[in-house]
């Protein structure tokens, strides 16, 4: 299995924007990321309308939606109590990645890069720095013996995911 790395932190501490930025770098340097995002919210990709959607919601399990330029896997899940990160990632394809950034996910056994800032929702005490996290990006000082990255940096955190994937 491809290596995870979740980026995980509470609401509103940036996590897709920095992705945003952190992607295109590790493109430039030969590295190819998949993506998985954790919502909490009910979404829907597909569009009212169009019939994929509608054969979608007719009852098809799983609808794959399908172009020249790229194709989407859609499944159902009613059922289902709690998303398996792991399932997930074995549904990439794995030839064409070295590594699946994970957006969300905060309570999985994966390692994960913990994002902060000052004035966020919570208190940096309040965090939960567990055994899987291998670094802090944040914008504040901090005393602890875990790698510190500055959040505002994403060529530093970049560097930091390729010198990861090296060990």
């Amino acid at each position: 299995m491809l290596p995870l790395l979740s980026f995980a932190a509470s609401s509103g501490m940036g996590k897709t924007t920095l992705l945003k930025r952190v992607i295109p770098l590790l493109n430039e340097r030969g590295i190819r990321p998949g993506l998985i995002k954790h919502t909490h919210h009910d979404m829907d990709v597909d569009i009212p309308g169009k019939d994929s959607y509608e054969l979608r919601k007719a009852g098809a399990a799983q609808t794959i939606i399908a172009s020249q330029k790229r194709w989407a896997l859609m499944t159902e899940t009613p059922d289902e109590n709690e998303l398996d990160l792991y399932y997930l990632a074995s549904r990439m394809d794995e030839s064409s990645l070295d590594v699946i950034l994970v957006e969300g996910f905060k309570h999985e056994p994966v390692p994960k890069i913990l994002l902060y800032r000052k004035g966020g929702s919570q208190s940096f005490d309040e965090l939960v720095i567990d055994s899987h996290v291998i670094a802090i990006a944040t914008d504040i000082e901090l005393s602890t013996s875990l790698p510190i990255l500055d959040i505002n940096n994403p060529k530093q955190l970049a560097d930091f995911i390729i010198t990861w994937l090296k060990k």
